[in-house]
C-alpha cells in the first residue's frame, strides 16, 4: 500500500459566474474545503456582511432630519370662535349661558379685519354656581393658550353682578367683522388713516339697561386707553353710539 492511498483528495468548488453564494452553500463549501480555503471564504463572507451593515448605517446617518411642520397663525371672527367654545362649555354644565366674548391683542393680528388669533368666551352656570372661561386659540405664541379650545379657571357665580349678565346665544346674529365695518363709518376709518398701527379689540356683552346685546369695538389696547370706542347692536348690526 502506498502513502498516497491515505491522503484524501481535496475538493475545489468553483462558483458559477455572477452567482450569489447563499448561506447554506457557503457553509457546505467551507466544510469540504481545506482549512486555509475555509478561513478565506469565511473572512470574505464576514466582510460582505460588514459592508452591508455599514451601508445601512450610512444611509441612516446621511438622511436629513425631519422638521416638524409649523402651521401659520389661524384667525377667526368672534361669532365663529364663540360657537367653537360653546360646545366645550356645554360639557362643563348643560345650563351654561355666555355673558362675555372678547378678543385678545397679539402681535399676530391687529384686529382691523374683525378677527383675532385668541378669543375668550365666559360662561355662567346656575347649577354649578360658577363661571368659567373657555379659550379658542390659533396662535403660535409661546404664552398663548394651546391651539383649539381649552378651559380656564372656574370662579364663583353671582347672578346679581352686572358684569356677569348672561344672554341667549340666539341674540348673537352679527359677527365682529360686520361690527368693525359699521364702526369704521363712525370715526374708525379716519383714526386708522392717521395711525394704521392701532390695534382693534372686541367685547360682546349684554346691556341690562337697554336689553341689548352689544359689540364694543375698541381702537386701542384696552377700554381705559382706547383712542375710540364704538357700540354696535350685535343682533341688528346697527350703530348705537360713540362711547369715547
Amino acid at each position: 500500500m502506498k502513502m498516497g492511498d491515505f491522503v484524501q483528495a481535496e475538493t475545489t468548488v468553483v462558483p458559477a459566474p455572477n452567482e450569489g453564494v447563499n448561506e447554506g452553500k457557503a457553509w457546505k463549501t467551507m466544510r469540504r474545503q481545506g482549512p486555509a480555503q475555509a478561513t478565506t471564504a469565511f473572512a470574505a463572507a464576514f466582510l460582505v456582511i460588514l459592508a452591508l451593515l455599514a451601508s445601512c448605517d450610512s444611509s441612516k446617518t446621511n438622511a436629513p432630519p425631519v422638521k416638524p411642520e409649523i402651521k401659520p397663525p389661524e384667525l377667526l371672527t368672534g361669532r365663529a370662535a364663540f360657537y367653537k367654545t360653546f360646545i366645550a362649555a356645554r360639557n362643563y354644565a348643560v345650563d351654561v349661558k355666555p355673558f362675555r366674548i372678547e378678543s385678545t391683542p397679539t402681535s399676530e393680528s391687529n384686529g382691523q379685519d374683525g378677527k383675532s388669533t385668541i378669543w375668550r368666551a365666559s360662561y355662567a352656570s346656575a347649577a354649578q354656581h360658577g363661571v368659567k372661561p373657555f379659550f379658542w386659540s390659533g396662535s403660535n405664541l409661546a404664552d398663548a393658550p394651546s391651539r383649539g379650545v381649552s378651559p380656564g379657571n372656574e370662579d364663583v357665580y353671582n347672578p346679581s353682578n352686572a358684569s356677569t349678565q348672561v344672554f341667549d346665544p340666539a341674540f348673537l346674529k352679527v359677527d365682529s367683522d360686520q361690527a368693525f365695518t359699521e364702526a369704521q363709518k363712525h370715526g374708525g376709518d379716519k383714526l386708522l388713516e392717521t395711525d394704521s398701527a392701532t390695534p382693534v379689540l372686541y367685547i360682546c356683552e349684554w346691556n341690562h339697561n337697554t336689553n341689548q346685546l352689544v359689540w364694543h369695538i375698541i381702537y386701542g389696547t384696552s377700554r381705559e386707553t382706547a383712542k375710540l370706542a364704538v357700540s354696535v347692536d350685535a343682533s341688528t348690526g346697527l350703530f348705537i353710539r360713540v362711547e369715547k
